[in-house]
């Protein structure tokens, strides 16, 4: 059961940062046609906090993937690891649901 819990545990947070980068990609794109002003206080906290949220997982990545006339890939690649994570994830806890019956 310990193993279920943990399984669990890392399901919600892969699903808080699934949410976390579809929102800064929202918001990225809201701020570049200029939907909303950077010179609110809120806004621009939001934004940085989320931008030093994500761009760890992205360094990486920017360094490999190929620049695509500023198209960024990196969110794309992590939201797809992350959907990979989620199913590896849910066949691990099928596999110990069918061995603990």
């Amino acid at each position: 059961m310990l193993l279920l819990t943990i399984i669990q545990i890392l399901q919600v947070l892969l699903n808080v940062v699934w949410w976390v980068i579809i929102i800064q990609f929202v918001l990225s794109l809201l701020v570049a046609f200029n939907v909303v002003n950077m010179q609110s206080n809120f806004v621009r906290s939001l934004y940085q906090g989320l931008d030093r949220l994500t761009e760890p997982m992205y360094r990486p990545l920017r360094r490999i993937l190929p620049q695509l006339q500023g198209i960024d890939l990196a969110p794309a690649v992590v939201l797809i690891g992350i959907a990979i994570l989620t199913i590896v994830l849910n066949n691990i806890a099928a596999s110990v649901m069918i061995g603990s019956i």
